[in-house]
This record gives structure tokens, sequence and C-alpha cells, in this order.
């Protein structure tokens, strides 16, 4: 074999494997950005958050939109309220509204409403539909009809059904518990990985109410808490805001 038939095959070969390095690397931001939850509180908009400049955009609350940080707009997601299950499919009205980043999303009083949410414990769990899911493939059109009857009613006047679906044959009734949270940081695969984000969090900042709560024998999870009162969630939620964590969610009950 000739060096010029040679060079043409080392070539081809690294321009295939070019080829499925980048393809590979497209499908998986793309699975991860159709995966994104969160757990967390939302924010309940009211006119007086907004004089009180405490959210930079105004919300009509008898839609079912939603604002979010970071996910597209116009992207339907599914909230739960996690203390009696039920569920609602929201969209993304806007990701430039600026509100507190203690808060996953801002919701409206419809969507409270609907979920039943305690305004004092506003604990829900947010998860992103994938553009190629049943959902948007087969009831994107009454997700529509049914938000323009909600956006022409007052906020008490109907009942939306649930889209996600419902369990009819049995109600699922979960006692009140007492108010105890944790902030979760992140999950690692080796105890000593969980062990070195602690100690950067205890010396880069004030909090010192670290737990690492072994999940599996290859998942370590690093937490923060617990915590009985939503405003010293908050403020130890804004303390480790300078170390830039992503996704941090806020569990009950860990």
């Amino acid at each position: 074999m000739n060096y010029k038939n040679l060079l043409i095959i080392i070539f081809f070969t690294f321009f295939v494997g070019c080829e499925q390095y980048s393809t590979s690397k497209k499908i998986t931001d793309r699975n991860i950005s159709s995966k994104y939850k969160n757990s967390g509180f939302a924010l309940i908009y009211k006119d007086i958050l907004k004089d009180e400049k405490l959210i930079s955009k105004k919300i009509d609350n008898r839609s079912l939109l939603i604002f979010h940080k970071s996910l597209k707009k116009n992207s339907f997601v599914k909230i739960t309220n996690l203390k009696n299950q039920k569920t609602i499919i929201a969209e993304v009205a806007s990701n430039k509204a600026k509100f507190s980043d203690f808060y996953n999303c801002v919701i409206t009083d419809r969507i409270a409403e609907e979920l039943s949410l305690d305004p004092n414990e506003p604990y829900i769990d947010l998860v992103l539909i994938s553009q190629n899911s049943s959902f948007i493939a087969k009831k994107a059109k009454t997700f529509n009809e049914e938000k323009n009857v909600a956006e022409k009613a007052p906020v008490d006047g109907i009942k939306i059904d649930n889209l996600a679906g419902t369990d009819k044959k049995k109600k699922v009734v979960i006692k009140d518990k007492d108010f105890k949270y944790s902030i979760k940081i992140a999950d690692f695969y080796y105890k000593d990985s969980a062990e070195s984000m602690i100690n950067r969090i205890i010396n880069e900042t004030n909090v010192a109410n670290t737990i690492i709560k072994k999940i599996s024998k290859t998942k370590y999870r690093v937490l923060l808490g617990p915590f009985n009162d939503i405003k010293k969630i908050e403020s130890t939620f804004n303390e480790i805001k300078s170390l830039n964590f992503e996704n941090l969610e806020i569990l009950k009950d860990v």
C-alpha cells in the first residue's frame, strides 16, 4: 500500500470518528434539556410583588402560564403539588422575568388554586415536557382550549381538568407533616467527593449545617439542613448562591 492510499484511509477514519462524536454530543445535549426537573418552592404572583420590585414582569393571574429563569418560552411543564399529588400542565410565558433565585418558578393564582397549594408552603415539583412527548403531539390543542377558557373567567370561577391524567380508582390522601426541608446540593459517586464539597461550603460560606446522606453504595448526597422555617431556607439558599451551584433543589423530610 502506497503512502497516498494510507493517508486517504487515515483521513477518512478521522472524519468519520469526528462525525460520530459530533452526532453523539448533540443527542446527549438534547436528552439533558428534555429531562429538566426541580423540586422547590414556587412564587405565587401578586401585583404587589411587581409594585415592590420583587418581580420584574406582570402575569395574568387567570392564566395557566409561569415564569422560569432557564426554560425556553412556550415550553410546557408539568407542575405537581407534592403534598397532595395534584398536577397541572402550564406553559412558560417568559424566561426574562427577574425574581429571587430561591423560587424555582413564578405561578399564577389560577395554578395555585388548581393545585390546592398552601400559600405558606407552596412546595412543587416542576418537570419539563419534551417536545417529542405524547402530550405535545396529542394534547397541545386541548391545553390551548382550556387556557382560553381560563383567561376569560375569574380565578375562582371554573375548574380546569387535569390534562396529565388522574387515577379515578383511588384517591391519595397525604397527612400534613411538620415543616421540614433540606437543600440538596448534589449527588456524588464517591464519599470523598461529597466530603470535599462540604469542606468547600464550610470554608467559603457561613453555612454550618451540612449533611452527607448515603443513598446507595455509589451515591452520596450533600444536603444543607434540615430547616423548619421557609425564611431560614431562603437565607441559607442566598448564602450559597456565591458558589454558583446549578439546579439546587429543596427536598422535604429527607
